[in-house]
């Protein structure tokens, strides 16, 4: 048996483009019932926005000024608690929307603001499956997520990027969840609290 003492554990770091899960009793109001599409994870930390946490208000309201965006009700997401006076966007046009980052196959994150208002003002039912809008992100400092997924907070799983674009967002939880089989449903199952039962 080789000798181990010494050496660091290697971390398995979650993919970007995997989705995050919220174990079904995590009571944290910013993540109960909420998946969040990983865009980053290293040693340093971890960055990733919630997909399936719909404001109540959408462009018209939050860029009323904007000549494009305030003309139209397009939907906002919560993409976490981290810096909410921030806009984030994903997207899979990076040819109408330059200057993006690729995240994972066919996802984007980012890229040139007045080309997606361009993007959306000009068709906004087909920029529905294409783009989504966030306000705030999810983030961690360097070994908290880690930590997190070893104490069963998370459910890491691999799904179809669509679910970023999905119409009904708010059902995301329990699909990607009853995607991981048997044990996925019995997790997507299960209140957000277990005192509900």
């Amino acid at each position: 048996m080789a000798d181990t003492q010494g050496e660091s554990v290697p971390i398995e770091f979650v993919e970007p483009g995997t989705f995050l899960c919220a174990w079904p009793d995590l009571r944290d109001p910013n993540f109960a019932h909420r998946v969040i599409a990983m865009c980053e994870h290293s040693r340093h930390g971890a960055f990733g926005i919630i997909i399936n946490d719909p404001l109540e208000v959408g462009t018209e309201t939050l860029f009323a000024k904007h000549e494009l965006l305030g003309k139209i009700e397009f939907p906002i997401y919560r993409g976490g608690p981290v810096d909410v006076e921030s806009l984030q966007f994903l997207h899979r046009v990076p040819g109408q929307i330059p200057g993006g980052h690729l995240i994972a196959q066919d996802l984007w994150i980012g890229g040139d603001f007045e080309a997606l208002a361009k993007y959306i003002h000009s068709s906004p039912e087909v920029a529905m499956g294409t783009v989504r809008l966030f306000v705030g992100y999810s983030g961690w400092g360097g070994g908290q997520l880690e930590d997190e997924l070893a104490s069963g907070s998370w459910v890491p799983a691999a799904a179809p990027l669509d679910e970023v674009f999905a119409s009904e967002p708010e059902a995301a939880w329990k699909r990607i969840l009853q995607g991981l089989g048997e044990i996925g449903r019995q997790l997507a199952s299960q209140p957000p609290d277990p005192r509900a039962n």
